[in-house]
């Protein structure tokens, strides 16, 4: 949106115009002249705004998922949270990771590709020492992991795919796999180093360590449910139609349902010395004439008036009066 011209700067321009101190001529110039924007043909932006805003909604919520997942298995404080979303080039990720770090490699079906999430040592050895019964201190040895440390983060991970899915549920049923997990990001080529990759990255804090989870999914990954990520396709999705007498058999249930009809003669308020010194043929006045309706409640509200009487040798009510709902005002 332009920007506003207060009363002031109008008045300055006006001035320096009449002056001659500033041609009205070249301004108009200016003004018709083409902007150019620079674009960098490596850095190719293949994901809209709207695109980005719902993967950083996703990944919120998966964010939220792994912080109770960890909890729970850590017994330990666990805060996750989005710190950024980005689109950049697969070779600009992997230059951006350490040279040793943890990287959880897995395929989701029915999409076609891998993904990675790339956990930071000092992240990954404090959820390892937690496991192993310790306080949560981080150790930096990734390039002497042990069988035992790699089958324990392997299961680790294997379960925050879960999460994974879940989060992915409102836009598409996954099913990811753990395919294996790689420390040297050097030796892992998904796609070419140009394909952009969209990166999700999530502060975590562990006890007193802190360090960064980095969720990667390439574009060529993706490509098939994109449309599903946009606003529009959302508000535009049809509602799916019901079956043949399933609106029927729905109404039939519901009349079934049994519900609570109360008729209320009145109520009174005694106190409890009152209360305990009851006996029989005492006599409780009420706080309604005899001639007034009764309030008929249903499901604990009132809905109508009524008037008592005697059908079939049985106490009943005949209701006179719907009491008609006021909308409050908002």
């Amino acid at each position: 949106m332009a920007d506003v011209l207060s009363q002031g700067e109008i008045d300055a321009l006006l001035s320096a115009i009449s002056t001659g101190e500033m041609d009205a001529d070249e301004l108009k110039k200016e003004e018709t002249e083409k902007k150019v924007k620079v674009y960098d043909f490596k850095r190719a932006l293949r994901f809209s705004k709207d695109q980005i805003r719902s993967l950083s909604r996703i990944h919120e919520n998966f964010a939220r998922l792994l912080t109770t997942y960890f909890s729970a298995q850590l017994r330990s404080y666990v805060q996750i949270s989005v710190t950024s979303v980005d689109q950049l080039p697969y070779e600009e990720f992997v230059r951006s990771i350490p040279s040793m770090t943890i990287l959880n490699v897995f395929e989701s079906y029915p999409l076609d590709g891998r993904l990675i999430m790339e956990i930071n040592p000092n992240i990954a050895y404090a959820m390892l020492d937690r496991l192993l019964g310790g306080k949560g201190s981080s150790i930096n040895k990734v390039d002497s992991l042990t069988e035992i440390e790699m089958k324990i983060m392997s299961q680790l991970f294997q379960r925050t795919l879960d999460s994974f899915q879940e989060a992915w549920s409102s836009i598409i049923e996954l099913d990811p796999v753990m395919e294996e997990i790689e420390v040297n990001p050097q030796f892992l080529q998904m796609v070419s180093p140009n394909e952009t990759v969209v990166v999700i990255s999530l502060q975590t804090t562990i006890a007193e360590t802190s360090g960064m989870i980095n969720i990667c999914l390439p574009h060529v990954v993706l490509e098939s449910i994109l449309p599903k990520l946009s606003m529009h396709y959302w508000m535009q999705e049809k509602k799916k139609d019901r079956d043949e007498g399933e609106q029927e058999k729905i109404e039939q249930s519901v009349k079934k349902a049994p519900l609570l009809i109360q008729a209320e003669l009145g109520d009174s308020e005694i106190t409890i010395q009152e209360f305990l010194s009851l006996t029989k043929g005492d006599v409780i006045e009420l706080n309604q004439s005899i001639e007034e309706p009764l309030g008929v409640f249903v499901g604990g509200e009132k809905k109508y008036y009524a008037q008592p009487g005697i059908l079939k040798n049985r106490v009943s009510v005949q209701v006179t009066e719907l009491i008609e709902e006021v909308e409050e005002d908002e």
